[in-house]
């Protein structure tokens, strides 16, 4: 992103899992979504992903968080599955980018969706192949795809940790079948939990998580592929799990009476502001 489309610091943020180094968001005048600043490297990238904390690459059970993680995460697949259903009636071929350890791949598999996945963790990879008889690959075989390939593309909770968004987001439009649906989930910053928990907000999870959007940008950002979000959907479980998360960050221990009270009333505000804690964008060509 070109430097003169940002603006002074929005925040100034902590990586409270990995490093404890501060950040800046700054927003990003062209697109309306914030920035982590500096961005690591594509080789110091990697370095801040090595935390025991981080469940989307284990299916570790340690304790009652990561276990009620798990259970969330059997009906979220539910609902996934029954979202990507209503976007595909025909031969089905399913491109998840960013698909962890592969839970909703073999979800969707085992319900006559021709499957590929792209991961680039190594361990997160190995236990997702294992899930869908190797369906998922490194992330140099994004490229490799043949145009017009797939139904659905989804990355869930995915865009945010991506580099070079122009380009990527060029790139699932091109992978994309003529009627295909590309599905986006991502936290937004602009609902209540974050404008409450501020620099504290674990959806920040700064540096991975290089943009953090809000709906407009959403927009802006797929428009310039010709591309038009037609449906959002709010994912209310998020607001529960990012405020628990929130909680430990502000407070040193997760205290679970107002981290589920501050995530219910996110969710209920919601309701009239549609600005939930995280957002499903299903996008169409225009």
């Amino acid at each position: 992103m070109a430097k003169e489309n940002l603006k002074l610091p929005f925040l100034k943020v902590k990586d409270h899992s990995v490093s404890g180094e501060l950040f800046d968001l700054v927003e990003n005048s062209e697109y309306g979504f914030l920035e982590t600043l500096p961005q690591p490297s594509s080789e110091t990238l990697p370095d801040y992903y090595k935390s025991e904390d981080y469940i989307s690459h284990t299916d570790s059970r340690r304790n009652l968080f990561e276990n009620l993680y798990h259970l969330v995460r059997k009906v979220s697949l539910k609902q996934k599955l029954k979202l990507i259903n209503s976007f595909s009636s025909t031969k089905k071929m399913l491109l998840d980018i960013g698909c962890g350890t592969g839970d909703f791949l073999q979800t969707a598999q085992q319900n006559n969706w021709v499957v590929s996945g792209i991961e680039p963790n190594q361990e997160a990879r190995t236990i997702a192949n294992k899930k869908t008889n190797d369906a998922v690959f490194e992330t140099e075989q994004l490229l490799k795809f043949e145009p017009n390939s797939f139904d659905v593309i989804t990355l869930w909770h995915v865009l945010e940790h991506l580099p070079n968004l122009d380009e990527q987001v060029q790139t699932f439009k091109k992978l994309l079948k003529p009627n295909g649906t590309l599905i986006i989930a991502v936290p937004n910053y602009k609902s209540y939990d974050a404008t409450y928990y501020k620099e504290f907000w674990a959806a920040f999870d700064v540096p991975r998580h290089l943009w953090h959007f809000n709906q407009l940008s959403i927009s802006k950002l797929v428009s310039k592929v010709s591309m038009k979000v037609v449906k959002t959907k709010p994912m209310y479980f998020d607001a529960f799990y990012v405020s628990l998360l929130s909680e430990k960050y502000k407070n040193g221990k997760m205290n679970f009476f107002n981290g589920i009270w501050t995530g219910m009333v996110s969710n209920l505000r919601a309701i009239q502001s549609k600005e939930a804690s995280s957002l499903i964008y299903a996008i169409k060509n225009q």
